[in-house]
């Protein structure tokens, strides 16, 4: 698979702006991607695409994306553009600070040309700093620009105080 930094995968990297701010790690796309499927068709070079079915499971680094099926465009050699489905697409990555992102959504569709992520269907991102949730958001890595929401659906998002505690455990009641 070429490795435009990987791009197919960086869309690690743009679900941990979107919940608050630390950054993916950044040795992760320097690493060997590994790609395990129960099959595969299709080609990573010329035109075309390739789909990964029966289930899809990708690692780089310390990035995991576990999906049903997966669609991998290329053009010219270079992939274009990658989509991951399922019920429901999950990703996890850990940061560079040390704590780890998690992400899952129904589609994740990411557009190396234009560096658009989309995530459709029940999407949620959480990390330490925080969480975003909803039906449709389309993150553009470029100018950091978020839309999410204005289909009709609600948008929540919780940003967590920067000094808050961790959360204890409350003690039980007796009976």
């Amino acid at each position: 698979m070429p490795r435009k930094p990987a791009k197919a995968l960086l869309c690690s990297v743009l679900l941990v702006a979107i919940a608050g701010g630390a950054w993916a790690r950044s040795s992760d796309r320097n690493q060997d991607m590994s790609i395990d499927a129960g099959k595969q068709s299709g080609s990573f070079q010329g035109d075309g695409k390739t789909v990964l079915s029966g289930g899809v499971n990708v690692t780089q680094g310390t990035l995991q994306i576990t999906s049903s099926a997966a669609d991998i465009y290329v053009d010219g050699g270079e992939i274009t553009r990658a989509i991951f489905t399922g019920k429901q697409v999950k990703m996890k990555q850990q940061m560079d600070d040390g704590s780890w992102m998690d992400a899952s959504a129904d589609r994740v569709e990411y557009d190396m040309k234009t560096e658009i992520i989309t995530f459709t269907g029940n999407y949620t991102v959480t990390s330490a700093r925080g969480s975003n949730r909803g039906q449709k958001m389309v993150y553009d890595t470029k100018s950091g620009n978020i839309e999410s929401g204005g289909d009709g659906s609600r948008v929540t998002t919780v940003i967590k105080a920067k000094n808050a505690a961790p959360a204890q455990p409350q003690p039980q009641g007796k009976k």
